[in-house]
């Protein structure tokens, strides 16, 4: 697959290979070739392809109703994937409204969070902030949240304003910040722009507790989610975690966040949430924001025609079911670091590895032109696109993107493979992750 001027990862190229099959991690296209799925597609396929028992489970829904409106009908599958969510997440975030992906999950939390403060009569709460380098979905409100300049050009103007502050990211700092001072600095720059904007008109600080496209796996700073709890407690602020692609699992904990002590008001989960399998996200809410929702319009008015698809959440309830019984979670935590080294080992001797990082099985790879300025290479090269494109040839499927240094320079890469992907499966993305990096990276001249 040859690289175009017209390429990128937000718009699907003009020839793509045609999948045919998938089981476990390997894909299969029409013609043959087999693929090793190093990223599970964009963070998504957390049990693989092909789950016999998943499979099972969807079937056997359908056979029975495949969808009974939720304004009519409750039904099992919704039931007890309510209940698994609440009792995985822990805390009181015990209600949820069901969608059917990220997009529409954080859309539900926006005007849960609205809903919410105009039932405490507090109507000029209707502002939002947010981060630069973030990602939280296609649809317009979150579009206007996200800092991802790529995947917003062709809508600026129509979006809501949102402020975005810097990126909290201890690789790369703001200017003039040490690293390790990174988490209390952006902390400060939230508390600072609510009180600019004025605390009386902040709704919500939407932030990904681990960043996925737009950054390459970011996790947060040391401290950081907790300064940023006290803040939005201290202003009357909700805080809602979008882990939409580090949570369900992938992080190494339920919630990503529980990695940082803390709860939020509000919380979207969708890719793992049922493997691919059918499409579902939810976003999930606490009793502090219930209370008042609950009291004064009796619930949240967010849900649409499909929210709580009765066939979706048992392909929700299936996937929970397997991932608790067989310990995946527990699995990712422990091999998440194994896993970082064997892709350090793999890469060892490339002086263009500027950082790896991540939690559990959510990796990133960042590649600069000059490890010790972390100077990243130019755009025009697409150095991004041509990582992708090796190693398709080479039967991988990662997940690489661009722009995260200054929304257009930058390349990083994830992997972020199966839950349940074995030792060998993992040593052998590494390999052809680093096999495909070398030759991309010859292919720029570098």
């Amino acid at each position: 697959m040859s690289v175009g001027v017209a390429e990128s990862t937000s718009v699907a190229a003009a020839r793509l290979p045609k999948i045919a099959w998938g089981k476990g991690l390997a894909l299969t296209d029409v013609d043959g070739k087999r693929y090793l799925d190093g990223s599970g597609g964009p963070a998504v396929y957390c049990l693989g392809h092909g789950n016999e028992e998943v499979n099972q489970a969807i079937k056997d829904q359908l056979d029975r109703i495949a969808h009974g409106y939720r304004y009519n009908f409750t039904s099992d599958p919704l039931e007890e994937l309510t209940e698994r969510i609440g009792r995985l997440c822990g805390g009181t975030l015990k209600q949820m409204v069901f969608v059917c992906g990220g997009s529409e999950a954080v859309e539900s939390a926006l005007k849960l969070a609205l809903q919410y403060h105009a039932c405490r009569g507090e109507m000029s709460r209707h502002r939002f902030i947010s981060r630069e380098r973030s990602w939280h979905g296609n649809t317009l409100g979150a579009l206007a949240l996200s800092g991802f300049r790529e995947r917003r050009l062709s809508f600026e103007g129509a979006l809501v304003e949102v402020p975005r502050l810097s990126p909290a990211n201890v690789y790369r700092p703001p200017a003039g910040v040490a690293p390790e001072d990174a988490g209390r600095h952006c902390a400060q720059e939230l508390e600072d722009k609510i009180l600019e904007m004025g605390p009386q008109t902040v709704a919500a600080f939407v932030f990904e507790p681990v960043v996925g496209a737009a950054g390459g796996v970011v996790p947060a700073p040391p401290g950081y989610a907790k300064r940023v709890r006290e803040i939005c407690d201290r202003h009357g602020v909700l805080m809602i975690a979008d882990e939409v692609m580090c949570g369900a699992g992938r992080c190494g904990t339920w919630r990503a966040l529980d990695h940082d002590g803390v709860f939020p008001d509000i919380m979207t989960v969708a890719k793992g949430l049922a493997g691919g399998y059918l499409p579902l996200g939810a976003a999930i809410y606490s009793d502090k924001v219930a209370g008042p929702i609950q009291a004064v319009d009796g619930g949240p008015q967010t849900g649409h025609t499909f929210t709580g698809h009765t066939a979706a959440c048992a392909a929700g309830v299936a996937v929970q079911r397997i991932v608790e019984r067989e310990g995946l979670v527990e699995r990712v935590r422990v091999k998440g670091e194994a896993f970082k080294q064997t892709l350090a080992d793999a890469l060892a001797g490339i002086p263009h590895i500027g950082d790896i990082r991540g939690r559990g099985f959510f990796t990133g790879i960042e590649i600069v032109q000059d490890r010790g300025s972390k100077e990243p290479f130019a755009a025009d090269k697409a150095l991004y696109l041509k990582i992708r494109s090796r190693a398709l040839a080479n039967g991988l499927i990662c997940y690489p993107s661009g722009g995260n240094v200054d929304g257009i320079k930058g390349d990083t890469v994830i992997l972020s493979p199966p839950y349940n992907a074995t030792d060998s499966e993992l040593d052998e993305i590494a390999a052809r992750f680093a096999k495909s990096l070398r030759q991309a990276l010859t292919d720029i001249g570098a």
